[in-house]
């Protein structure tokens, strides 16, 4: 009985939590074509240029990337690699880029904290000294890790691009709490704020991070035009390269075993004919 009890308990806390979570929703993500797509898909080396820019000088003030290296963005494959310097250390570009940021290190004389310019073996560094502080900066709750974002989000760079220029005027009827934002690409349940027509709930959901990008906030040196769309598109594309740096090397070795695969197949096959040709069946 007891048992019985409690699958029946069971099922009525599954019938109860059922609609709160089919009322969580969002618009259908923007349609976008990406040069790494499909099988033979490839990162576009100078997007990567430019969404590493975005980054650097737009998401960074709040958004941490603790799986990323310096050395990183010159390995191969990567937003400054280059044939010249296998060893991405040694890339001059690399360097620079990371001698222009401070991290935080241990003076080996007094044992005292201080800042240093980076080399390519640091970590890309964290905008705030801790979670606690990246949670009291913007809130009350720290803005997430984006060293995998691309993978962690259903619709990978789809999602980054939608959320990124999403941000629109929340429609008559939804109340909107101070400090937060309405975004239909966020996934969320607006019922209890909508005092419209429950049959009409707008999709989407509410998010503390205000419009992080405008036209022109970041100036690429290649002369593309510093629109929101093209900035969301390019940091969305290498994002989703930090996410699977190694991405095009899997492709290749996955296209080789292919080519072996049928190959072995067609000798199998004639192999099998020789073998069993005189054979009755």
């Amino acid at each position: 009985m007891l048992r019985k009890g409690l699958t029946l308990a069971a099922f009525g806390l599954a019938l109860v939590a059922g609609p709160a979570m089919a009322a969580t929703t969002q618009a259908e993500l923007k349609d976008i074509h990406w040069s790494f797509e499909g099988p033979f898909g490839k990162f576009d080396q100078v997007q990567l240029q430019r969404g590493y820019k975005v980054y650097r000088e737009v998401c960074s003030a709040c958004h941490s990337m603790n799986l990323m290296y310096f050395r990183n963005l010159g390995q191969k494959g990567g937003p400054f690699y280059d044939p010249k310097y296998p060893n991405p250390n040694e890339n001059p570009y690399v360097k620079s880029l990371a001698h222009d940021i401070q991290v935080g290190d241990i003076d080996q004389d007094t044992g005292d904290p201080v800042k240093r310019p980076a080399t390519p073996a640091d970590k890309f560094a964290a905008p705030f000294p801790n979670e606690v502080a990246a949670a009291a900066s913007n809130g009350g709750k720290a803005p997430p890790d984006l060293s995998v974002m691309a993978k962690a989000r259903e619709g990978g760079p789809a999602y980054i691009y939608s959320i990124l220029t999403g941000f629109v005027t929340p429609p008559a009827g939804l109340t909107i709490p101070a400090g937060k934002y309405y975004n239909p690409y966020f996934p969320g349940d607006l019922s209890g704020s909508w005092t419209g027509s429950p049959d009409h709930v707008p999709q989407g959901g509410v998010i503390g991070m205000p419009p992080p990008l405008a036209p022109n906030k970041v100036t690429f040196d290649d002369k593309t035009p510093s629109t929101v769309a093209n900035q969301a598109r390019d940091v969305a594309a290498f994002l989703a390269w930090a996410a699977e740096p190694k991405m095009e090397e899997r492709k290749q070795f996955g296209l080789g075993a292919m080519i072996y695969l049928v190959i072995f197949s067609v000798l199998l096959w004639f192999s099998y004919r020789r073998i069993w040709r005189n054979v009755a069946h």
